[in-house]
């Protein structure tokens, strides 16, 4: 987007926020009008937006300068960013792993230095997830804090939110302070801060507040020792700096949400298709995605009503203990991933899986293996590397992912910290004090 870019700079109000600061798009959401939103698969390379996401709406009102759009997984829906369409997105700390997913396009932009924020979007852990792979600072704002209309009023049932990655908190916190705010035809509002994030940046936190930490996966599986070290680093330096530490983690049954969030996951996946094929007038087939789309589709249209009604009743109690959780603990940190970006390829599907996806395709077995047991096998397999992040989507809190801890292999690992419903504030605060330690990585 060159051409344009040139042609808004012209035009450039220069005593706008981020007058001139070039920025990328995520390929997903972030609707440019006149130009494609391809969502990193092949069945809409020839879509063009109608209109600009409200999003994008506002972060073109604070100056910023759009380039292009970044690479994500097909429909956003992986933690790793490899579409078969457009081919892997590379980390810049090691070009044989992963960037995370699904804004990991938008990571390695930022990372590498092709622009010093990019947009992303997170449903799942997809801000918070390429940010701990990267070395940047990712934040996953409230549900209801930003935009994400004008053609819909949630994403992903308000488990999706959209802001930027960046390498520095001033940078994010900034951002939040102009694309805030309400928006009227949003199904999930939240009120609008006041005061300002990027005045935040410089005011240390009290003394003594109250911080829980776990190193255990909600859903029981393993986690890498150095992402443990990477939470033991950081809760060590908190006790140091005067805050009041507590191995704690709150009372929820993380297997059962994650399955609350899968049953969401499929159905999403379902309902897009569904659209798609409005969208381009005939059926959607096997051959138009990728196999682990077409079977995600597969199991979607098997999801009763009930079940997903009783998966939305639970993120909400979730919502509900994690509230109580936070009368007693200000924060609650875990490790942003369970293990370090994993190499490209790596997590790709054995052939039998393919077969095996293939398989359902023809026959639409989905309701045959929602019985066998091969979904419980597919929640634990989807989430056992990125087990943490889940939580803060579906409890609507905000979450960020603090770039803390290099691995032996000097390669990212980031820290997670989520606290109540609407506080970014604090969160910018212990990010910016966070950001003047040693630990502190500089990408």
């Amino acid at each position: 987007m060159y051409e344009e870019a040139e042609a808004a700079v012209k035009d450039l109000d220069n005593s706008l926020p981020f007058a001139g600061v070039p920025i990328l798009l995520k390929d997903a959401q972030q609707d440019i009008k006149g130009h494609p939103l391809t969502i990193g698969s092949k069945l809409l390379a020839n879509y063009k937006s109608d209109e600009d996401a409200e999003y994008v709406r506002r972060l073109k009102k604070t100056g910023t300068i759009i380039l292009g759009q970044t690479n994500v997984p097909e429909f956003a829906l992986m933690a790793i960013t490899e579409p078969v369409h457009y081919g892997p997105s590379k980390n810049p700390w090691s070009l044989n792993h992963t960037p995370g997913g699904s804004s990991g396009g938008s990571a390695a932009a930022v990372a590498s230095g092709m622009v010093p924020i990019a947009g992303g979007n997170d449903g799942g852990g997809s801000i918070r997830i390429p940010a701990a792979f990267t070395g940047l600072f990712g934040l996953k704002p409230t549900r209801g804090r930003t935009p994400v209309g004008p053609k819909k009023g949630r994403s992903w049932q308000g488990a999706s939110v959209d802001h930027i990655l960046s390498k520095t908190v001033r940078d994010s916190a900034a951002m939040l302070d102009e694309t805030q705010g309400f928006e009227k035809t949003a199904a999930f509002h939240y009120p609008k801060y006041q005061g300002s994030y990027r005045s935040l940046v410089e005011k240390p936190l009290e003394k003594g507040i109250k911080v829980a930490f776990s190193c255990e996966s909600p859903i029981g599986t393993d986690v890498h020792p150095e992402c443990k070290e990477a939470v033991y680093k950081t809760v060590k330096l908190l006790e140091d700096m005067g805050c009041v530490i507590e191995e704690k983690k709150p009372d929820i049954d993380g297997k059962k949400l994650a399955e609350s969030y899968m049953t969401m996951y499929f159905g999403e996946v379902a309902a897009t298709l569904n659209n798609i094929e409005a969208l381009i007038g005939r059926r959607v087939t096997m051959r138009d995605v990728e196999p682990a789309t077409w079977l995600l589709n597969q199991l979607g249209n098997k999801v009763s009503a009930g079940e997903f009604v009783q998966a939305l009743q639970r993120w909400d109690l979730s919502a509900i203990t994690m509230e109580a959780f936070h009368n007693d603990y200000t924060f609650y940190i875990t490790p942003a991933t369970a293990f370090p970006p994993s190499r490209i390829g790596e997590l790709d599907q054995t052939s039998f899986e393919k077969f095996l996806m293939k398989a359902v395709g023809v026959i639409n077995a989905g309701g045959l293996l929602k019985k066998t047991g091969f979904v419980d096998e597919l929640v634990s397999k989807s989430l056992e590397r990125t087990p943490f992040t889940q939580l803060a989507n579906l409890s609507g809190q905000p979450a960020m992912s603090l770039p803390l801890h290099l691995t032996k292999d000097k390669l990212p690992c980031g820290v997670q910290v989520m606290a109540a419903r609407g506080r970014e504030d604090l969160l910018f605060r212990l990010a910016g004090e966070l950001e003047q330690s040693s630990l502190w990585i500089k990408c």
